[in-house]
């Protein structure tokens, strides 16, 4: 088995430290979400506000079902009826722009916030 060399050492630290610094960028910048707004096929189907504590079944296309949980102001999804769980291990979320997906039952369970006040892109013509 080939050893590391010291160049490649330097590359694996230097990715590292990209990362880490990327993911402190995220937490730092990362704005919390007001509402959890659930899509089942593409239709915005329910918004509900993060800082009431609720369970509340979703009816997934083809009747498939999720159990979305808001508790604590972060979302998650339980008890879901689809056969790999992925959704369920996606954990919990509560940042505008993070999102839960569940694609077997259509069901996309996004954070937004108010953006009232903000852009997001500015197009000249």
């Amino acid at each position: 088995m080939k050893s590391f060399s010291k160049n490649d050492l330097y590359l694996i630290i230097a990715f590292l430290a990209v990362f880490a610094l990327i993911t402190v960028f995220l937490q730092l910048t990362g704005k919390e979400g007001t509402q959890v707004q659930v899509s089942v096929d593409a239709k915005v189907i329910a918004t509900y506000p993060l800082s009431e504590d609720i369970s509340v079944v979703i009816d997934g296309f083809g009747g498939g079902t999720n159990r979305l949980e808001i508790k604590g102001g972060s979302a998650y999804l339980t008890d879901t009826s689809c056969p790999d769980h992925l959704c369920e291990k996606m954990g919990k979320i509560n940042s505008v722009g993070q999102s839960i997906i569940c694609l077997p039952n259509r069901v996309v369970v996004e954070i937004t916030g108010d953006c009232s006040s903000e852009y997001d892109a500015v197009v000249g013509g």
